[in-house]
């Protein structure tokens, strides 16, 4: 997780629990209750659906995955080759056996694309459906980025489905991010009840446990809520000093409201008890980071958790683009995600979760000189099944070469409506900026029917 990206930089992620966006921009408490009391914010038409988005962070090569073009010139079609899945007429890469048995339950968007190839404006472009105005920095300027989908979800959807219980689990968070939040999963102008739990820790580690959000064993629940109720005192006597200079810093009550009910929750507890699955499961999902996070978010779907966003690094392979995707990277996603679809099935959860499988862009067709493919956003293709969408289909085709879209082409936006209709969120409904401008859930972006 250390690794320097090609930008040369080693991407630390700073944010816990959305902090960034409260103390790194001009969000102020003000601001925040009145969005939150924005009219136009009706409640969701709820079709109890929750979202794993996996999210294979610097991008996924899907010509030699999902989109093999083996009929190309040797400089394009790569070192795979095809093979057949369980849908008649479908083939993916040769790498991806396991998920190739599971096609039957997800579909292909092989007409998809957009028109940046540059990290970070395209990892905000496909996490939030909008394409990031001039400026952007999600580090520096905070209030230029849009609510990631999670913290929408979170805002509409709240608490938690449960498993077929109306009535949220206490505790378990709406919006839960693994093993860390990307910088474009926050909450922006939403605010920080729509902040995502960020778990900063590796599910796969022997010693996994969410740091700083689960006491001490020693220390009873007993003890836990007679510190609360001290620290609410202290709270009342600090009221008179905070005038509007400190307005914004009381947020930060939000964040611990939000720790205590964590830490008492039992639910909550239980479903980040990885250990308690048997290890003949986590063996099928692979013991390792991208594995046992496909495993967790199951849990947490389970528990109720709306919304879980996995983020797996470095699918950047400029360099040994075939023996990195062969020996490293394939390796991890085809038993984590295949093992997702038929653990979700078998347990009857597909039906209300949905997956979506991508990266930010693809990667180039044609080969570099140093055996890599390079960043490459006119065309790639997403995977998503589950939660309503028919599996078994592939929708659109990229051209002879994968360089563009030549049938049906789509782009995050329609991916982003299409989630939000499966969800029952209106995507034409509009939030209130601290501004007091309003913006669309959804930036004009079709349901793509065929899928559904």
């Amino acid at each position: 997780m250390r690794k320097p990206f090609c930008d040369g930089l080693i991407r630390r992620d700073f944010v816990k629990l959305g902090i960034s966006g409260l103390f790194g921009g001009s969000l102020s408490l003000a601001s925040l209750l009145r969005a939150q009391a924005n009219p136009a914010v009706r409640p969701a038409a709820d079709k109890g659906v929750s979202v794993i988005y996996l999210f294979l962070k610097e991008g996924l090569s899907t010509i030699d995955t999902l989109d093999l073009k083996p009929s190309a010139p040797a400089e394009f079609r790569g070192e795979f080759d095809p093979i057949a899945t369980n849908v008649s007429g479908i083939e993916i890469g040769e790498s991806l056996p396991r998920l190739a048995q599971q096609m039957d339950k997800l579909s292909l968007l092989r007409g998809f694309g957009h028109k940046n190839s540059d990290h970070g404006p395209a990892d905000h472009y496909m996490l939030t459906g909008y394409f990031p105005g001039p400026g952007f920095n999600p580090n520096l300027n905070p209030n230029n980025v849009r609510p990631s989908f999670g913290s929408i979800i979170a805002k509409k959807l709240g608490a938690p489905a449960g498993s077929g219980d109306p009535r949220p689990a206490a505790g378990v968070p709406p919006y839960v991010c693994l093993p860390q939040m990307h910088n474009s999963g926050g909450p922006a102008y939403l605010g920080a009840t729509c902040a995502p739990l960020s778990v900063e820790a590796d599910p796969a580690a022997p010693d996994f446990a969410v740091p700083d959000l689960v006491p001490p064993l020693s220390l009873a629940a007993d003890r836990l809520e007679n510190r609360r109720a001290l620290l609410k005192q202290v709270d009342q006597l600090q009221q008179s000093a905070e005038v509007a200079a400190n307005s914004r810093a009381k947020t930060v009550s939000v964040f611990r409201q939000k720790a205590f009910e964590l830490m008492t929750s039992p639910a909550a507890k239980q479903a980040f008890n990885i250990q308690a699955e048997p290890d003949k499961l986590r063996d099928e999902y692979g013991r390792t980071t991208l594995g046992q996070s496909c495993l967790m978010a199951r849990r947490l779907i389970e528990a109720g958790v709306r919304c879980v966003t996995i983020e797996h690094s470095n699918w950047d392979t400029h360099d040994g683009n075939f023996k990195t995707l062969r020996k490293d990277l394939l390796p991890q996603l085809d038993p984590g995600a295949a093992t997702l679809f038929r653990d979700l099935s078998d347990r009857g959860l597909l039906e209300r979760t949905l997956v979506i499988i991508s990266g930010e862009f693809g990667r180039t067709p044609r080969i570099n000189k140093n055996a890599g493919r390079d960043h490459w956003g006119p065309s790639f293709t997403v995977a998503l099944g589950g939660g309503g969408i028919h599996g078994g289909r592939v929708i659109g085709a990229s051209d002879q070469r994968a360089e563009r879209p030549a049938d049906q082409p789509h782009g995050p936006e329609d991916l982003a409506a299409t989630m939000f209709h499966l969800l029952g969120i209106d995507p034409r409904e509009e939030f209130l900026t601290p501004e007091g401008r309003p913006v669309k859930v959804c930036n004009e972006g079709k349901v793509i029917w065929e899928l559904l």
